[in-house]
């Protein structure tokens, strides 16, 4: 049996998703490993750098952008290994990563899942783990007391900011851009849910995970490259959009129609913190994208009552 399925969903990322693919195969060392590509109709010419460039990877094309958290799942569907590993495009993995994740799963029975630690370009740590969101981290992340206290064990709590990373730890949700799951856990938990098109996705599979009793673990132990946006940086305000909107649909499914409507006000009033006070910092800024940040919120502000 392969030891690992490495799944990687594709939008318009041709040149990221060429280094991802080649750091898969110059590192790879000790574990057996197929590849697939799920290519969300790509305008940017990446099946064809597939077919040409990496023949051995299996590539499922898309005719439309299907989302990821479905991309995923027909990868899934079909893939063979005793372990899944999503992976995005933009990140690209060290010496040893997968094989050492491989080790640490099998030496840790109990873990449904696992993620390694993350960094970016310039080697800076990139926080990629959280606890699950609730009315009460949302309520801080509104009123910026989140970035203002980041290290204390209750403002900084969603994020984790009063932590360095440093060692193995059982969390509640790993980021979707390196997720090594037990495909046999897979198999009873369920695959990801496919009404969120993008974003919160991963927050919901661990939450699934945790339910069903399969803890997801960090380590430290190897780490990962991470972009950060690499499908996503040419359409921010959607971006935005996106990510609360799915965020709204995660309380709606998990916590009740209540929940869900109280934390649509408490966006309402995170959204109008930054489209009046938050104006002053942003039309200040000499980075064009401050304004841009702006008009971002102003958008979703209109957009709220229909999550």
């Amino acid at each position: 049996m392969t030891d690992v399925s490495i799944i990687i969903v594709n939008w318009n990322t041709k040149d990221l998703l060429a280094k991802c693919l080649r750091c898969v195969q110059e590192t790879v060392k000790q574990v057996s490993y197929e590849i697939y590509v799920v290519d969300n109709a790509s305008s940017d010419g990446s099946p064809d750098v597939l077919r040409r460039d990496f023949p051995d990877v299996k590539l499922i094309a898309n005719t439309d952008n299907v989302g990821f958290a479905r991309a995923n799942n027909q990868a899934m569907r079909v893939c063979q290994g005793r372990y899944i590993l999503l992976l995005n495009s933009d990140a690209f993995v060290k010496e040893n990563t997968i094989d050492a994740m491989v080790r640490f799963m099998d030496a840790h029975a109990d873990a449904g899942m696992a993620g390694c630690k993350l960094l970016y370009e310039d080697g800076r740590l990139q926080p990629s783990c959280a606890m699950f969101p609730t009315l009460l981290t949302e309520v801080f992340i509104a009123f910026g007391l989140d970035k203002l206290l980041s290290r204390s064990k209750i403002f900084g709590r969603y994020m984790m900011t009063d932590w360095d990373y440093n060692d193995v730890r059982v969390v509640d949700v790993i980021m979707g851009a390196f997720m090594l799951a037990r495909a046999e856990v897979v198999r009873q938990v369920g695959l990801m849910d496919e009404a969120f098109f993008m974003y919160s996705e991963e927050v919901d599979w661990c939450y699934r995970f945790k339910a069903a009793g399969w803890p997801v673990y960090f380590t430290p132990e190897v780490e990962t490259v991470h972009l950060w946006g690499g499908s996503s940086k040419a359409v921010k305000v959607e971006t935005l959009i996106r990510l609360y909107r799915a965020r709204t649909q995660f309380f709606r499914k998990h916590y009740g129609r209540l929940t869900a409507f109280l934390y649509k006000i408490v966006l309402v009033i995170n959204a109008l913190i930054r489209v009046g006070p938050g104006a002053l910092y942003y039309f200040t800024r000499s980075n064009p994208d401050a304004r841009q940040k702006h008009g971002a919120f102003l958008r979703l502000l209109a957009a709220i009552p229909g999550f």
